[in-house]
């Protein structure tokens, strides 16, 4: 394996990938506008992520878990995603994921993208339904942010050799805690308190921004 030069943690929703997963499983109960409406407002700031997670995760009560096969299929990634986690990997820099979406999605695109490291929120199922209940600790904003310290501490690097990439307010604490956090196709509130932005839904864009790839 290639020495572990540097670290890029990516959020899923939003930002790897187009869609938003929880208001996909929404459309599949008949809720999606009102799931995709909390949803925004958590993404700007104005509720409370992990509430509104809960609340909006109330409203998937009964869905089969099964739904979640036709959702990852349903799933686009960001242009050249593939090609720009590769090149970070080449380079020596581990790539993982934090997600405020859910474990059996973040795992599978994971998988496929050949990354090791990731983090995302376990959906409570029972009898193969969704029960409308989370188990275990939540991924918030500060849990995000001590997910990338905790892995950047495991490879021993330092702050200036980490990189955050997300488009939420529930991404602020980790973009703001890494060596290069960076907006991507970000949300207003997010784009006023980072300065590094890329507002073109191409990853390679981020390239540029990284000062220590080869």
């Amino acid at each position: 394996m290639t020495q572990v030069k540097g670290l890029c943690v990516m959020d899923v929703d939003g930002t790897l990938i187009v869609e938003e997963v929880i208001d996909l499983l929404g459309r599949e109960i008949g809720c999606e506008e009102e799931i995709s409406q909390i949803t925004s407002q958590a993404m700007r700031g104005e509720l409370d992520f992990e509430r509104s997670l809960r609340e909006r995760v109330a409203l998937l009560k009964g869905l089969p878990i099964s739904v979640l096969d036709t959702v990852f299929k349903s799933i686009h990634l960001s242009q050249n995603a593939q090609k720009f986690i590769s090149i970070l990997q080449k380079n020596g820099i581990l790539v993982g994921l934090v997600s405020g979406g859910f474990t059996p999605i973040v795992e599978r695109l994971a998988k496929s993208l050949g990354i090791t490291h990731f983090s995302a929120n376990k959906l409570e199922v029972k009898d193969g339904l969704l029960t409308g209940k989370l188990v275990g600790e939540i991924v918030t904003g500060q849990v995000k942010q001590a997910t990338l310290e905790k892995w950047r501490e495991e490879l021993g690097l330092s702050k200036e050799r980490t990189i955050a990439i997300g488009d939420g307010a529930n991404d602020l604490f980790m973009l703001k805690s890494a060596g290069h956090g960076i907006a991507f196709c970000a949300k207003d509130v997010v784009k006023a308190e980072i300065a590094c932005h890329v507002d073109t839904r191409d990853l390679l864009e981020v390239l540029p921004l990284i000062d220590f790839l080869e």
